[in-house]
């Protein structure tokens, strides 16, 4: 399995923009397609958003497109989410998740998860 590692949390104000970062180690990287999930308290886990392998594909949860962006480096190991125009209800705990599917789709059986980063929006 892979390991992940999130970081670039923390609390914003409504309308701000975050990036968090997803550092993966233990295997090859471009093997995974990599996904963004969240939950709020009292709230399930959701999908936010995913990148296939090589990352010509990506997905969104509707409450994101336009707003959110996925994007990985394969030779840095790395894959981020660049979070624009926050809202309140974005905040959550941002995972990072790996599947060896390859699609990155919401669909997937993603399993490898990073432990999460803290993100607050304020009003």
């Amino acid at each position: 399995q892979v390991q992940l590692v999130e970081s670039g949390g923390g609390l914003v104000q409504a309308g701000g923009s975050l990036s968090l970062s997803c550092a993966a180690s233990g295997r090859t990287f471009s093997y995974y397609a990599m996904g963004w999930f969240r939950q709020a308290p009292g709230k399930d886990r959701e999908f936010v958003a995913g990148i296939s392998r090589s990352g010509d594909r990506t997905y969104y949860a509707d409450s994101v497109k336009g707003r959110f962006t996925i994007s990985r480096d394969n030779a840095k190991n790395t894959v981020y989410l660049q979070m624009n125009s926050l809202k309140p209800e974005d905040t959550a705990v941002y995972y990072c998740a790996a599947e060896n599917i390859g699609s990155g789709a919401p669909w997937a059986k993603y399993n490898s998860w990073g432990k999460g980063t803290q993100v607050t929006v304020s009003s």
